[in-house]
């Protein structure tokens, strides 16, 4: 990206990085909780409440607009809970977890996935902290802020893999999905089918998976996959709805 395209775009991530003043996020889970609840290799995808999440929540049609990789102690920065993420304005960062305390989030866990794959993936995510935003990903979605007509379903996921193509750069599902891929776990891959080499049956087949581009993620996708499991703090605790004190006086109002 020329000077001048970085120094708008520098700009446009300012602008848009800004809460929206009119948004009151609700926080679903107690921040406690998820602490709790959360553990290394989770994805943890948060509602958000700047100008730039409304993008991502139009173009996605989803509830959440950002996704970080919760990797626990291992970023050595003195505290137990971070995140690693790709922030708008300061790039691939570490963040503790209470950031997002006042936040709608949903925590979604890779199953299956061995100790020395998690390892791995945390490890691709932390290698990449200090790498840049993609501001041409932003100059590419700043125009669907503007007065227009709807954009076609069809269009959207498409409109969302535009970018500079630097490796240097990423955007938050994007830096999610190449630690995923990294270790060849699926998050939704493209399924074809074919038929099975097998004699004995005529109706059967193999669904073989292949690799989807990982600028075409966006946070959505890993709430939806079949391979992440959804984890609810409050179910994740013990939840007996028995305990529950419940004010009767304002029911009879």
């Amino acid at each position: 990206m020329n000077p001048i395209m970085n120094r708008l775009g520098n700009r446009l991530a300012s602008y848009l990085s800004r809460p929206d003043p009119r948004y009151r996020p609700l926080a679903t889970s107690d921040p406690r909780g998820v602490a709790a609840a959360i553990v290394p290799g989770d994805v943890l995808l948060v509602e958000g409440n700047t100008r730039f999440s409304k993008a991502i929540k139009y173009l996605s049609q989803s509830t959440w607009s950002h996704a970080a990789l919760y990797v626990g102690d291992a970023a050595g920065e003195g505290e137990r809970h971070w995140l690693v993420e790709a922030d708008v304005v300061d790039g691939v960062i570490a963040v503790p977890l209470e950031k997002y305390a006042d936040m709608h989030t949903r925590i979604c866990r890779p199953a299956g996935l061995t100790a020395e794959d998690r390892a791995k993936v945390i490890g691709y995510a932390l290698a990449r902290i200090g790498h840049r935003y993609d501001l041409k990903n932003i100059l590419d979605l700043v125009r669907y802020l503007l007065p227009q007509p709807p954009v076609p379903v069809r269009w959207r996921r498409r409109m969302l893999s535009l970018g500079s193509g630097d490796p240097t750069r990423a955007i938050c599902s994007t830096l999610i999905a190449q630690a995923f891929q990294s270790v060849r776990y699926p998050i939704l891959p493209s399924v074809t089918r074919k038929p099975a080499a097998r004699d004995d049956c005529n109706d059967c087949y193999d669904e073989i998976l292949h690799i989807r581009h990982h600028s075409l993620f966006v946070p959505r996708d890993f709430d939806i996959s079949p391979y992440f499991e959804i984890v609810k703090p409050t179910l994740a605790r013990g939840f007996d709805y028995r305990q529950l004190r419940w004010d009767d006086a304002s029911s009879e109002a």
